[in-house]
């Protein structure tokens, strides 16, 4: 039932997401590094900076924040051992054929088109930055989804300034 009352609380929403991000050591420079490496060879004379520009950008977007706000409550409920069997362990162990974590991080991407969802699959399997730290973080910490929302939103981001730029 919707709430006529209610307003959607962005700022709320992107500190919350900024916030938990910060706690995995994860802030829009290190985004915005993997989606300029992405562009590296189409946009070379690009500055990291108006990459970092355009992450906090894509962060600000309520899809990508409902999407990451999931992904990391799902982390933090498996890292607490908080979420029912089976799926306690199939989240904690990051098993392939779960696919859920990479269907929220297409969710992202495809925001973005085509360029934005093959992105993803290229930083999805080449895992660089601090999407590879997390995904062979072994600290106690499950990171199932967030390092998918990282690749997603750093997938966005090059798409954003593909098209910014073609």
């Amino acid at each position: 039932m919707n709430n006529e009352k209610f307003r959607y609380p962005d700022k709320g929403a992107y500190e919350l997401v900024t916030k938990q991000l910060a706690a995995r050591h994860i802030d829009y420079h290190d985004i915005a590094a993997i989606a300029k490496e992405i562009q590296r060879q189409y946009l070379p004379d690009v500055p990291l900076s108006e990459f970092e520009t355009e992450t906090i950008d894509v962060l600000h977007k309520r899809e990508v924040m409902n999407n990451v706000m999931v992904a990391l409550e799902l982390d933090r409920l498996a890292t607490a051992g908080l979420l029912q069997q089976p799926l306690q362990d199939i989240i904690k162990n990051d098993v392939g054929v779960f696919g859920v974590d990479e269907g929220l991080a297409l969710n992202i991407a495809n925001m973005y088109g085509t360029i934005g969802v093959t992105n993803y699959g290229y930083v999805d399997k080449v895992k660089q930055g601090v999407i590879k730290r997390l995904d062979e973080e072994k600290d106690g910490h499950v990171n199932t989804f967030v390092d998918d929302m990282i690749g997603a939103i750093s997938a966005a981001v090059a798409a954003k300034m593909a098209h910014k730029y073609n």
